[in-house]
């Protein structure tokens, strides 16, 4: 037996780990999966994820042909039959009742996929329809909408230069289970204990002690929902008491009066609002200043919920007031070898907001997509405008966004439905009609998307491990075969759309990264990416700055409109006593991703990971022992789950970990099923969220818990 190693970058999360894959090319068997110690960025570093995508691969629960919903059941059918299906089916629908009578929802492994990232807008355009969604608003939108005010690109993220920093501030982020997000850094624990070794701190903000504050120097409790008043109390104590000290803002930085936008959010008030004590506050602010270098990461808790678009524009204040913007050690951005926010900029993609909004209540619009919060009610509300088909490509909406029962009820409403996707999971087994594409290890690998948000500049291609199967194809083919069936106006518009379409078929994705690679800032050759298998260190992140500004006038704007005129908005709210319901937090696990995942046994083995979790002060005074049986109440729903008092999490806080619930009938992923778990999201609510930016608000949702005699 011939044993061959193939090395590539792990496709499953944003951490972009090297691997070797050690395998039988005979039998097309996997022996093994480990770390690549010659990859330059992860260093032979990999999570317990990488394994699943042998499971996946091998995985027999997954769909594998296209599959037609009848009257019987699932029927296998041909591609050439089934495109023509969606096809037919969804121009019926626009015929009848518009364009916008269909949907789109985009899940997060398309962000992993650049066959999906260049072939997947012209399916959208072609569709033509306004009501697109995607995980963007349960994930990372704030983050977007603060680039795009400040910095003139919706993609232009500041990235924490986490391997020269002598201070670090975590917010509402647990990197060593997420492996970073939105700051693409493997092997997340080593590079904490290397900022430690060099003599600097770590600090983590947050309601539960996580994986990461337990290896982090400290630790203080938040109540969820008042990141945003510690935020404004420092500024506040910069901007009265340590105003001499305040680094003088670089000259393309404009700027209102800071002093009058934090009055009277005082330590003191602070204090009472986020359960972190005065002195506590006062200590971070001096440390913060004075360190020689620093950076406040915030993530998931601080976007996903009420004030998350206030939280993340502020976050970039206190970075860039402090003198860490654009500096080793602070914030930085990358030079990567495919520059997407120049290319998209060159064509006018620097993203919009509010240019037109939801049909039903009225929210705004972001880069195109509506917030998916208002998803299940453009669906449920006739009249003009309301979605009657919709397609989902890689995404499990019914898991991972809020008030899922009823979405359940708005899809299984729906006229007609096509999934992309691998499985016949909770979002797709509502779908008339599954396009399965290849599995991620027969397919080529790019990272797009995480190397423009990587702590260090790093390049890496990895060609297919596999053949597709015969029969079978990739995400873009379908994509692109959809898009030529939907080929529509008049005789000029479509013989030029087919002229496109033509040239990157020709070119397929291979053949457009190539030239992208080589008109970016290192003018790469693929070739050289493919005779250094192990990628490329293009080094360190630099000072970029105004140059890589995207704003019209080259100026860094501190204090948008939309921001100050918001913030003036709640200040009353915001200054308010705070209620004593006990509010729900989410929490993920360093095996788990997304549903996909969670069919691999490997991953799920072990205890239940569902078990909702307080603080031992609010179970004895709720009556709840270890793994007594709990209902948990919210304004949408009720669930039944066991408790598990621990004191990792802050008094009047409870905890489940998001992303399960596979005990839908009609689901046929038998390992997912077996590992159960409850769904999350069936509690959240999808009239909670960010006002500002319609993201929804999965954290600080209110809720009432009972133990069940």
């Amino acid at each position: 037996m011939t044993i061959q190693t193939h090395k590539r970058t792990c496709s499953l999360c944003e951490a972009t780990c090297g691997i070797e894959i050690e395998f039988n090319p005979a039998t097309e068997e996997i022996l093994s999966i480990k770390g690549d110690k010659d990859d330059p960025f992860s260093q032979g570093y990999i999570c317990p994820k990488a394994t699943a995508l042998q499971d996946l691969h091998e995985d027999p629960d997954r769909v594998t042909t296209p599959m037609l919903k009848t009257e019987s059941g699932w029927q296998p059918i041909g591609w050439t039959q089934a495109l023509d299906i969606a096809a037919k089916r969804f121009a019926e629908i626009q015929a009848k009742h518009g364009k916008d009578a269909i949907g789109s929802y985009l899940g997060n492994p398309n962000v992993h996929n650049y066959g999906n990232l260049l072939f997947g807008p012209l399916l959208l355009r072609a569709l033509g329809s306004k009501n697109k969604f995607s995980a963007t608003s349960v994930d990372q939108l704030p983050h977007h909408m603060a680039s795009l005010h400040m910095l003139g690109h919706q993609l232009l993220l500041p990235i924490p230069d986490i391997d020269r920093t002598d201070f670090m501030i975590i917010m509402g982020a647990n990197p060593l289970a997420s492996n970073g997000s939105l700051m693409t850094a493997p092997d997340f624990r080593g590079r904490i204990r290397a900022i430690q070794k060099r003599g600097g701190r770590v600090l983590v903000i947050d309601p539960r002690r996580t994986e990461t504050a337990k290896v982090a120097d400290e630790h203080w409790f938040i109540r969820p929902g008042q990141d945003l008043v510690l935020l404004l109390a420092i500024l506040n104590i910069w901007t009265n008491e340590q105003r001499d000290e305040l680094p003088t803002l670089p000259d393309y930085v404009e700027s209102l009066d800071l002093a009058s936008l934090c009055a009277g959010f005082t330590p003191d008030i602070a204090a009472k609002a986020t359960g972190i004590d005065e002195s506590n506050i006062r200590q971070l602010a001096k440390q913060w200043l004075a360190a020689p270098s620093a950076v406040c990461y915030a993530r998931m808790g601080l976007s996903v919920q009420q004030y998350g678009g206030l939280c993340q524009w502020l976050v970039n204040v206190l970075n860039i007031v402090s003198g860490n913007f654009d500096r080793p050690g602070g914030v930085m951005f990358t030079k990567p070898a495919i520059d997407l926010p120049a290319i998209l900029a060159a064509r006018g993609g620097r993203g919009h907001f509010d240019r037109y909004r939801s049909r039903v209540r009225k929210l705004p619009e972001f880069g195109g997509e509506f917030p998916v919060a208002v998803m299940a009610e453009e669906i449920l509300t006739g009249g003009q405008g309301q979605i009657r088909g919709m397609l989902t490509v890689a995404g499990n909406p019914i898991i991972s966004t809020p008030n899922s029962d009823q979405l359940n009820r708005a899809f299984e409403s729906l006229d007609f439905m096509v999934s992309i996707d691998y499985f016949i999971n909770e979002t797709t087994r509502h779908a008339d009609l599954i396009l399965p594409p290849c599995g991620p290890l027969e397919r080529d690998h790019y990272d797009l998307i995480f190397n423009t948000f990587a702590v260090r500049n790093v390049a890496k291609y990895a060609p297919a491990l596999f053949d597709k199967p015969k029969g079978g194809k990739e995400d873009w083919e379908i994509l692109l075969g959809l898009a030529k069936r939907l080929n529509r106006g008049s005789l000029k518009t479509r013989l030029q759309t087919s002229l496109t379409y033509a040239v990157m078929n020709w070119l397929k994705p291979v053949g457009i990264l190539k030239v992208l690679l080589k008109r970016g800032p290192y003018q790469l050759a693929l070739k050289t990416l493919i005779e250094t298998p192990e990628g490329l260190d293009l080094g360190a992140l630099e000072s970029s700055m105004p140059n890589r500004l995207f704003t019209k006038n080259k100026k860094l704007s501190l204090t948008p409109k939309v921001f100050v005129d918001e913030l003036q908005r709640l200040r009353t709210a915001l200054l308010a006593p705070q209620s004593d319901d006990s509010l729900l937090i989410g929490r993920r696990h360093v095996r788990s991703n997304n549903s996909w995942l969670h069919n691999s046994r490997r991953l799920t083995k072990g205890p239940r990971r569902d078990r909702l979790l307080l603080n031992p002060v609010d179970a004895e005074r709720l009556g709840i022992a270890e793994g007594d049986t709990v209902k948990v109440t919210s304004r949408v729903a009720t669930l039944t789950v066991q408790a598990e008092p621990c004191d990792s999490m802050m008094l009047g806080v409870v905890s489940l970990p998001h992303g399960w619930g596979h005990d839908e009938d009609g689901v046929q992923l038998a390992q997912a099923r077996q590992a159960g778990g409850v769904n999350t999201n069936r509690l959240t609510d999808d009239h909670y969220l960010d006002e500002l930016t319609g993201n929804a608000a999965l954290n600080g949702v209110s809720v009432t818990i009972t133990r069940v005699a």
